[in-house]
């Protein structure tokens, strides 16, 4: 350690620190952990909670955590000031040592207000020792003040562990020359802002950006060079951060900026001086900074805000308005670098100016460093290392961390293990030598010898030592080096493995998994000539191959004749010129070819069987089955399904052929089996149109019978297949109901016999959604009023009682006008429930919307791409209606959730074009063409045609509909 070295205790600075924290407040008990170091008393255990993102290895040195803070550290270290990483700080503060920069320590003490006694500046590239771990800072490149942290940290022996923390920071090429960083390469890990961590983020450098933001400025700026400026230029920053364009827009287009009287303070403590750059006075610049979300909200994408920009342009006199954000979130990957959003006399230029790392960035500084792993310090969910986001973003760095260095870590861990118990061996060996000699006689070479024996296991032997050692010796290397490797591994390529590295155990180890691929195909080769050898009917005398012996230096071993043994390892280590992460791809690349029902004897025991092989063992072969069993075998083997499948769609056992058909058809699978019931439009009854050739073959199943079918066979199958027409299903419709039977003229219709439930049953919603689909498609208003009225006719008969919610539904209504009730649902919401029930992510719906112009379409075709496990329960009117009832009444805190929630219900119950009518009525959007004028006739039409049927005037219906409209003409004539 150099004498120059700042050497610093935290804990003697923290005593020290509250000791004039207590003069400055008395009144304010200090923390237990200023008790405990008062006392020499050790702190706590660091809690398991923490995140371990935060916190570094085998220190108690906690970065950017203060909202973690307790009685178990008393070192923190912040990279830079801002909130999102200072949150947890305030005034009072007093739980432990804050280590930082020199310009964030003046913003912590200035701005914050925070007692400089807790307070430690720390100079850049100049190593300190705190608590006994040496700490570097270096530039981070993100704003002023930012560093990141280096952390050298002494380990058992001489060994070090190297940490390095970026805090948040914009990689450069310049930091591959910094003589420090360049010490951590190898390191044990990086604390990585992983902020933009995704192949879209590769948003141009700083410089670009700065570079268009001047060319703007100097292009509209032409407009202002007379006594009246007309164009006003607006920047949006941070209370921190984005002076490198404020600087530099000064420096480049000769111009002073304007800022208010809190941005000056700040940058004063930054180090700017007012009268070169900076100014307070509006009228001095037409370059003025703004609060950064003035122009518009940036996430989770950019929604301008021109209102605020027309009210800024008239307090201040312009004519037009220019604006910048520079930010990387704005970055659009199908766009140009630099999008612009325009309106009337405003412009918005959104510039991917970014202060974190784009991707290709973060690959390259892992890529330099080369550490042991990458610990994510942004994202979802990241305060779990083995979290999945925090396990996808390390596979962006796989290939650049040094994966050999791990394995070979894990390896000496485990040889450190056996070399502590073969300490603890050799010391009980020798303590019992010397309790059988005498004190005076001195240990003879029988004594020496055993312990030499004794040691001798766990030195690292050289090449020229292996030949010297017993058998028994020998067999103790190859059985430490087999508990190492998997079991499928042979004796000659343990032997060859340790002949190849010397005897170095872990050498050995690192290779074999470096070539495993290698090793198990030479394996399984050599397994597969063997059993072709064995089995091969052509020279019986030959079958079994006899042995030939191998020479090795460890001992001689038996190997097969046919295994044509050639081991991957020569005995220099040549390594293959092919990595193993390119040769598993090539094999992974090669096409799956279908394997032959006959080719057998190819496969080997030491390959891992597939899982058809497995369900193949336990499945019956057809081709030794009796003839006789394979007419029956179909409705046998999907009984179970069958029962499920009645049970569904709520039918009865005239089903049961049907239904064992669609099942044969879709090899059991349930869900397929229902697409398919209710798919087609005309119905079961299309399937079982039995002609008399059918007849006999439906029941040639059933016994022999004659060679025609009689006339009371005959009624039978009518009676049957008669009652299957006529089955209902309560609450969805079955195929033996039309899905355009609505649309038949209304003395056609039959509002009980074409209706898809049963009396007293609760009305379906497919019942509405149908009808809505046929009226959307029909130009013709009189035609759209009479599919309303078949609608209406059909609930009167079967359920009255829900008339009325079918009437608010079709009217896009959830209650009467004076009762002031509305649903208050906002797109986002629905949208955000279209993700959660059909599984689509927020860029394939936005895409969609694009493309269709109507979310209830949208809605409607994720559904359609959706596959199920069950089918979900139906809907019905008054239920759908109910629920739209509840979510109008929902609010105050967690209203939004709960909303939601309701709404995905719905969604996962959908079937049909039930999805696209209720996302149409959540926004309020029906778009059938039918309003209250249409609606209101239909459903009179329809009580008219009710009472006449009940009353059994079936006779000149037209005509009786005709006069009260004759009489409404009469009394009420058009002028």
């Amino acid at each position: 350690m150099s004498s120059k070295t700042l050497t610093l205790d935290s804990a003697t600075l923290f005593l020290n620190a509250h000791d004039s924290l207590s003069l400055q407040s008395p009144q304010s008990p200090p923390p237990l952990s200023f008790s405990l170091l008062s006392n020499h008393s050790p702190l706590p255990p660091i809690p398991s909670d923490l995140p371990q993102s935060k916190i570094i290895p085998r220190t108690r040195f906690v970065v950017d955590g203060f909202r973690y803070a307790g009685d178990y550290s008393v070192s923190y270290f912040l990279s830079h000031f801002h909130s999102d990483h200072y949150t947890g700080l305030s005034p009072n503060w007093s739980r432990g040592i804050i280590f930082c920069s020199g310009i964030t320590a003046r913003l912590l003490v200035e701005v914050l207000k925070i007692s400089s006694s807790v307070v430690v500046p720390l100079s850049l590239s100049e190593p300190v020792w705190i608590d006994g771990c040496e700490v570097s800072l270096i530039d981070a490149n993100h704003c002023p003040g930012a560093v990141q942290f280096l952390f050298n940290i002494p380990g058992s022996g001489d060994k070090n562990e190297r940490y390095v923390h970026t805090g948040d920071f914009r990689y450069r090429d310049s930091m591959k020359s910094e003589p420090i960083l360049s010490e951590f390469v190898g390191s044990d890990a990086i604390f990585l802002d992983t902020t933009y961590c995704n192949p879209k983020f590769k948003f141009p450098s700083q410089e670009e950006s700065i570079d268009y933001i001047v060319s703007v400025i100097e292009r509209f700026g032409v407009e202002n060079e007379g006594s009246m400026k007309s164009v006003l230029f607006l920047v949006a920053t941070y209370v921190i951060g984005k002076e490198r364009i404020l600087v530099e827009v000064s420096r480049r287009c000769n111009r002073k900026i304007h800022v208010d009287g809190r941005k000056l303070a700040i940058l004063c403590v930054l180090g700017f001086e007012k009268d070169e750059v900076f100014t307070e006075d509006e009228s001095d610049s037409d370059v003025h900074v703004v609060g950064w979300n003035v122009l518009g909200e940036t996430w989770p994408y950019f929604r301008p805000n021109f209102a605020k920009m027309k009210e800024i342009m008239n307090e201040r006199g312009y004519s037009k308005v220019v604006g910048f954000v520079p930010t990387g979130w704005t970055y659009e990957v199908k766009h140009k670098k630099f999008a612009v959003r325009t309106k009337d006399a405003f412009e918005i230029h959104l510039v991917p100016y970014s202060e974190h790392s784009n991707y290709d960035e973060l690959r390259e500084f892992v890529r330099f460093l080369k550490p042991k792993r990458v610990i994510p310090t942004v994202g979802v969910d990241v305060d779990k290392l083995d979290s999945k986001h925090a396990n996808s973003l390390r596979k962006h760095f796989a290939g650049l961390v040094d994966e050999i260095a791990i394995k070979q870590e894990f390896l000496m861990g485990f040889r450190r293990c056996l070399q502590e118990t073969d300490d603890t061996v050799v010391q009980k060996k020798m303590d019992q030598l010397k309790e059988v000699q005498s004190p005076q006689h001195k240990p003879n070479d029988a004594i020496k010898r055993i312990a030499s024996d004794s040691l001798s296991f766990r030195k690292e032997p050289d090449a020229q030592d292996l030949a010297e050692l017993s058998a028994n010796e020998k067999e103790e290397i190859i059985q430490q080096l087999r508990d190492c490797l998997p079991t499928w591994v042979t004796k000659n390529q343990v032997l060859d493995l340790l002949s190849s590295s010397g005897g170095n155990m872990v050498e050995a180890v690192s290779y074999f998994y470096e070539h495993e691929l290698e090793f198990h195909e030479q394996t399984s080769s050599g397994v597969s000539s063997a059993c072709r050898l064995q089995t091969s009917p052509v020279n019986e005398s030959a079958s079994l191959a006899k042995p030939c012996f191998v020479n090795s230096p460890l001992k001689n071993v038996d190997v097969l004749l046919g295994q044509n043994f050639k081991s991957p390892i020569t005995s220099n280590l040549i390594k293959s010129s092919i990595s193993p992460g390119k040769r598993r791809r090539n094999v992974d690349n090669v096409p799956n070819k279908k394997a032959r029902s006959n080719s057998s004897l190819e496969s080997t025991h030491s390959k891992q069987p597939t899982i058809t092989s497995f369900f193949t063992k336990l499945a019956p072969n057809v081709s030794q089955c009796d003839e006789n069993m394979l007419p029956s075998e179909p409705i046998k083997s999907y009984k179970e399904e069958v029962d499920q499948f009645i049970q569904i769609v709520n039918g009865s056992e005239s089903l049961r052929s049907y239904a064992s058909t669609l099942l044969e058809e879709t090899k059991g699978n349930i869900n397929l089996a229902l697409d398919k019931y209710y798919s087609n439009p005309e119905g079961y009854h299309g399937e079982n149109k039995i002609s008399s050739a059918g007849c006999r073959s439906v029941w040639a199943e059933a016994g022999p019978i004659n060679s025609n079918c009689s006339s009371h066979e005959e009624k039978m199958v009518s009676d049957v297949l008669q009652n299957m027409n006529n089955l209902p299903v309560s609450g969805v419709l079955p195929e033996n109901a039309a899905t355009t039977l609505v649309s038949l003229p209304p003395e056609k219709y039959s509002p009980i016999e074409h209706a898809c439930w049963r009396q007293g049953k609760p009305a379906p919603y497919i019942h509405l959604a149908r009808t809505f689909d046929l009226v959307e498609d029909e130009k013709g208003k009189i035609k759209a009023t009479s599919m309303l009225c078949n609608m209406f006719r059909s609930l009167l008969a079967l359920s009255p009682e829900d008339v009325l919610p079918a009437v608010y539904l079709c009217t896009n209504k959830i209650a009467p006008d004076h009762e002031n009730k509305e649903l208050n649902i906002g797109g986002s919401i629905v949208v955000a429930a279209l993700e959660e029930a059909c599984g689509a992510n927020k860029s394939k719906i936005k895409e969609l919307y694009n493309s269709l112009g109507d979310l209830g379409d949208v809605a409607q075709l994720c559904r359609q791409t959706q596959s199920l496990l069950a089918p979900p329960p139906p809907l019905s009117i008054h239920g759908v209606f109910s629920v739209l009832r509840k979510i109008s009444e929902q609010t105050g805190s967690g209203s939004t959730v709960r909303k939601k929630t309701h709404i995905v219900n719905l969604m996962r119950s959908c079937r049909e074009k039930e999805m696209k009518f209720l996302v149409r009525t959540l926004v309020k959007n029906l778009r059938i063409g039918a309003m209250m004028r249409t609606v209101l006739p239909a459903l009179a039409q329809a009580v008219v045609m009710n009472s006449a049927l009940h009353e059994g005037i079936v006779e000149n219906l037209k005509g009786q509909l005709q006069r009260p409209l004759l009489k409404h003409i009469t009394y009420f004539p058009i002028w």
